[in-house]
């Protein structure tokens, strides 16, 4: 009988379908260590995940503490056994730390999966257990900084706003305050009339993170950038006479109580805040590439938050739009909007060098027994311009405390770099007050973002506040 001869195409068929087996158990495989080294953590954490509330059967909440070990939130438990979650300051920490009970919010949400993890020693973890006892969670260490945190609130006083500070080399928040707020110690109590909103004040919203507002001449950072990036060559040569009143055809654009500014170039328009001139500057460039910079520097897309409720920072200005939308968009009112801390992100990308750092709350993971379980690195996000264009916004940022609309932010101290704006938002309502700026302008060490909610200048409401932070920042 005459042996079968080999078939090399089935053989190499066979070869083929193997090498699709091996590759597919290769990318299983892959996938299972990156999910449980980095990404079981989010799913167990989730807020949907029903297991998380079984935790706490066994283990009782960890303490969140300030960077220096003050601590923010911890569990109580009475002589019965009763569990009950305190926040050392109340309504200070009221939207970055959050709440747990109505569901979680701020950092109780974000460190939830830790609060409710333990990493006791086996014997105690054994001895709890015999004795029909709770293992106390582990405790998180956050980047806030207490003393900060609370001039901020401080300064805020009962104004409705924002206030962030933050680090431009590391994201490391070191505060954030949104008012009006909530006292989370009597939250159950004040539910009906938090959730009621019979005032329309929002308590329950952190406006730090889900605020949007029109940017006002704090948008001049992007409509400068975009200039510098369309005339590389020639941007310092640009000169405007500015009578108070800009017109261009049947459209008026007036500047600040229609102050005239006279013959400005680029840095003192920006200094003095000239609206008549950044709007002519807006004429001038391709809406294009204006378009292109303000999606590189995050607007309508998605901010580095994991963890943290936010909302997206919207600019709409195409090509084929017509002069009024032009002018208005140019000085950053119009459909234009921000929050408070994607103004801060760009502060901090300045501050940086072009780079920015992505923001982050949570430092270290500890046992009761103090035992580091974890630590959070700070981690880049990617590049948001160049290193020169960083170097020539810092350049127009120092006019504006040197000889501008924040002066007093002025100090021998410490330099500052920094804008101001006043947004309208709403016809015959004052405006909102921005101030976004970071010092040492020479070496950045902190970055302060404010907003204050029909505060009217910016350079009267807003600055007053970041110079309280940098002054106790920079004083220790």
């Amino acid at each position: 009988m005459k042996k079968a001869s080999p078939n090399p195409k089935a053989n190499k068929n066979i070869i083929r379908i193997t090498y699709v087996i091996v590759g597919l158990f290769l990318s299983l495989a892959v996938y299972l260590g990156y999910f449980i080294q980095v990404g079981s953590e989010d799913v167990i954490n989730n807020s949907y995940n029903a297991r998380l509330d079984s935790f706490s059967d066994q283990i009782f909440r960890g303490n969140i503490l300030a960077e220096d070990g003050t601590v923010l939130a911890q569990t109580q438990i009475d002589e019965d056994g009763n569990e009950s979650r305190v926040y050392t300051y109340g309504s200070v920490f009221d939207h970055v730390v959050g709440y747990s009970a109505r569901g979680k919010t701020g950092i109780e949400a974000m460190a939830n999966f830790y609060l409710l993890t333990s990493h006791v020693n086996l014997i105690e973890q054994i001895a709890n257990e015999l004795a029909g006892k709770k293992n106390p969670g582990d405790s998180v260490y956050t980047t806030l900084d207490a003393e900060l945190q609370q001039a901020a609130y401080a300064a805020l006083g009962d104004r409705k706003g924002a206030v962030i500070a933050m680090e431009p080399d590391t994201g490391k928040i070191l505060a954030m305050v949104s008012k009006p707020g909530y006292d989370p110690n009597t939250l159950l109590q004040d539910w009906e009339e938090l959730t009621g909103d019979r005032n329309g004040e929002g308590r329950l919203l952190n406006r730090a993170t889900q605020g949007l507002y029109p940017p006002g001449s704090t948008f001049k950072i992007v409509t400068a950038l975009a200039y510098m990036r369309e005339r590389p060559d020639d941007y310092k040569d640009y000169q405007f006479d500015c009578s108070g009143v800009y017109s261009n055809g049947k459209y008026q654009i007036k500047c600040y109580h229609s102050t005239a500014h006279g013959r400005q170039n680029l840095t003192q328009a920006f200094a003095n805040s000239c609206n008549g001139a950044f709007a002519s500057l807006g004429l001038e460039m391709d809406l294009g590439n204006f378009n292109e910079t303000a999606g590189e520097l995050l607007f309508n897309a998605s901010l580095p938050l994991p963890g943290v409720p936010y909302k997206q920072s919207a600019f709409h200005m195409n090509k084929g739009a017509g002069p009024w939308e032009i002018l208005q968009t140019s000085i950053g009112q119009g459909a234009t909007q921000i929050t408070p801390i994607h103004s801060a992100m760009i502060t901090a990308a300045i501050a940086n060098g072009g780079t920015l750092m992505k923001p982050y709350f949570l430092d270290s993971v500890v046992s009761a027994g103090g035992e580091e379980i974890k630590k959070f690195m700070p981690s880049s996000y990617g590049s948001l311009m160049t290193a020169k264009e960083a170097a020539d916004l810092t350049e127009l940022m120092q006019a504006v405390v040197t000889e501008g609309t924040a002066s007093g932010a002025r100090t021998d101290a410490y330099t500052v770099a920094a804008k101001t704006g006043s947004a309208e938002f709403e016809a015959g309502k004052e405006t909102h007050a921005w101030f976004t700026g970071f010092a040492p302008a020479e070496s950045p060490r902190l970055v302060v973002t404010v907003l204050v909610e029909e505060g009217g200048s910016g350079g009267k409401a807003a600055v007053p506040i970041a110079r309280q932070l940098f002054d106790l920042y920079m004083s220790r």
